[in-house]
């Protein structure tokens, strides 16, 4: 294993100890993985709200009766109810007023204002949706059987777009890390030139000289790791602390299940192993290069 190897320096290492640790790789490591948990805790509980939001509305229908024929509106239900549906439920005139009061203010409440009238439907799996449109439509001439699911296509593209920019965002964030690394790496190699001259003058190889700065550089990777994860995990619980006890209530589910929260702890490990195999990868072909 890398991580075991460079844990396990030998003697050697006195070479390059460790020391203090290097300002710029803790400081990348540290934003880069705070910024990815973060962003990818964003990311999947938007992907739980979607699926939520999909499942939730799936098999729900809204029959809405013109105002001109809301007399009609008990023949709709019973007709509804004759069909293979869970529930028929009308909605109260005075609901949908109110609602409507949030754009239309006290205009809202005048007779004069035309509301139609709706029923909600739940349909069981083997219900034929053109059929009970037909017969509803047949019981209350103008009435409409409109899918919740399909109203809220709009609202789940914008959520899904947002989902893949998350993801995006993460793997930018991840390439730039690597970047960072091999700077880092090729800093490394500068500063300790001297010592690598002689190194290789007394019989040292490039694997062996690429394991004292493996282990400098993931010293510093694991710090800067570390110290992100903390901050993020503070984050998300007190300032998201507040915004996910609201999305509980709204979707009577959490958040971020188990599974987003153990995605979530392996993003730091996956951050260090990115930042090991880069520096290995770009240590040998510069000091291969120097020969």
């Amino acid at each position: 294993m890398i991580l075991d190897r460079i844990w396990t320096p030998g003697p050697e290492a006195r070479l390059l100890p460790a020391g203090k640790l290097h300002g710029p790789t803790v400081s990348v490591m540290a934003i880069m993985t705070f910024a990815m948990i973060i962003v990818a805790a964003a990311g999947l509980a938007l992907a739980n709200a979607a699926g939520i939001v999909t499942s939730g509305t799936q098999n729900r229908y809204v029959v809405e009766i013109p105002a001109a024929s809301a007399a009609e509106l008990p023949k709709a239900i019973a007709a509804a109810r004759s069909m293979p549906v869970r529930s028929a439920t009308a909605v109260p005139e005075s609901e949908m007023r109110k609602t409507l009061e949030r754009w239309l203010g006290e205009a809202a409440k005048s007779s004069d204002l035309p509301v139609p009238a709706l029923v909600t439907l739940e349909l069981g799996p083997e219900a034929d949706v053109a059929a009970i449109g037909a017969k509803v439509g047949t019981a209350a001439p103008g009435a409409r059987l409109l899918s919740e699911s399909a109203e809220l296509q709009p609202l789940l593209r914008s959520i899904r777009a947002l989902q893949w920019l998350a993801l995006g965002l993460v793997l930018l964030m991840a390439i730039a890390t690597a970047a960072a690394i091999v700077l880092a790496a090729r800093g490394a190699l500068d500063t300790h030139r001297s010592t690598i001259d002689i190194m290789h003058g007394i019989g040292a190889t490039d694997r062996q000289l690429t394991r004292l700065f493996e282990r400098k550089i993931a010293v510093d990777a694991i710090a800067g790791a570390a110290t992100g994860t903390a901050t993020a995990i503070l984050v998300l619980i007190f300032i998201g602390g507040t915004g996910f006890v609201l999305a509980g209530e709204l979707t009577a589910t959490t958040p971020l299940t188990a599974r987003d929260a153990l995605i979530i702890a392996l993003l730091p490990v996956a951050a260090v192993i990115l930042a090991v195999a880069v520096a290995r990868h770009t240590l040998l072909g510069a000091l291969r290069a120097t020969l």
